[in-house]
């Protein structure tokens, strides 16, 4: 498989604006949800486990009480947004409502 090419900051921030709650911030595309408890935080990380093995492509998810922050950027392409990271942040989006993540 050919390394990612990374993005440009022109292309990531024209993409930003398809993610709404994501940023970037010291290098790595970046959100936190929030969450009623611990339950759902918990299942959404497993959730999001499964997304990433499917993809072969991870993030880092630090889990709290009722929050879970989600950060990533592609090591193959020296630590740099690639199209990958944006893949992966749109399959968590699409994921997140059901585990009444805001």
């Amino acid at each position: 498989m050919p390394t990612p090419e990374p993005l440009s900051d022109q292309d990531i921030a024209a993409r930003l604006g398809e993610l709404p709650g994501w940023s970037v911030s010291e290098g790595l595309l970046r959100r936190g949800y929030h969450f009623a408890g611990h339950f759902p935080a918990a299942a959404m990380v497993i959730h999001i486990a499964q997304i990433q093995e499917e993809l072969g492509h991870h993030a880092d998810l630090t889990l709290g009480y009722n929050r879970l922050a989600v950060a990533v950027n592609t090591h193959s392409a020296g630590g740099r947004i690639t199209a990958l990271d944006f893949g992966l942040a749109h399959r968590i989006e699409a994921v997140a409502a059901a585990h009444g993540a805001d």
